[in-house]
């Protein structure tokens, strides 16, 4: 793995969910963006991003090694216990139909720090209803128990339109940096982000959702182009 000492990142240890802001919460809703127009934007992101993560969490914690006492008793350095090139894994539902297919250029073990890192990863992810998650980036890095992910350089993440949905139905986030906490259910982004639909396009200087509390929050310099939603004749 390359060196990223001068990355902007902080450190992935002290990367922990931030805890209920309720007064950044209200302002979000504020502003030139109504509640209505960010809701339809942001109401997919729990099956978006969860949905996706999902294959990965499971075998992220799968296929990472339990060290043995020998091992633990040594002292750690930063380098990798086990290396993967050129990895595909796929699950299937009970009825033999695809779940999930996660691939990978190189995915790499660190026990010191207990994270696995993943360069080139791509994903393929079907739900009950059909629809298809889609997502990729060129590193992807996991504490051990996967409940905390990373996503960065050129990240992006496609939902499309399920059985029965029309265009406007897809979403795309792209961004340089994503964030996902399984286990609470949040998705954030200290940097740019990009959302795309049928209806139009939102640009953010960052993002923090919380699907628990199903509440968006959209900050920094934020602007886009949405179409307006049909009416019904009389």
């Amino acid at each position: 793995m390359t060196d990223r000492g001068d990355s902007p990142e902080p450190p992935f240890a002290e990367l922990l969910p931030l805890a209920p802001q309720g007064g950044a919460r209200e302002a979000a809703v504020g502003g030139p963006w109504t509640a209505r127009a960010l809701d339809h934007l942001l109401r997919y992101l729990p099956v978006l991003l969860m949905g996706a993560l999902a294959a990965l969490s499971w075998w992220l914690v799968k296929n990472t090694p339990v060290p043995g006492d020998t091992k633990a008793a040594q002292a750690l350095r930063h380098e990798p216990d086990y290396t993967m090139r050129g990895f595909s894994v796929v699950s299937y539902t009970p009825s033999g139909a695809l779940r999930s297919r996660l691939e990978g250029d190189v995915m790499q073990h660190y026990p010191d720090t207990d994270t696995i890192e993943v360069e080139g990863v791509r994903l393929r992810a079907v739900d009950e209803t059909g629809r298809v998650t889609l997502g990729s980036a060129q590193r992807a890095l996991s504490n051990g128990d996967a409940t905390q992910v990373r996503l960065t350089g050129g990240a992006r993440v496609i939902r499309e339109p399920g059985p029965g949905e029309g265009p406007s139905a897809r979403l795309e986030i792209r961004g340089e940096f994503l964030e996902l906490f399984t286990e609470t259910e949040r998705v954030r982004s200290h940097l740019p982000v990009t959302l795309f639909t049928g209806r139009g396009e939102m640009r953010a200087g960052s993002l923090d959702y919380s699907h628990l509390d199903r509440i968006g929050q959209l900050s920094g310099r934020v602007s886009g182009e949405l179409l307006a939603t049909p009416q019904a004749a009389p």
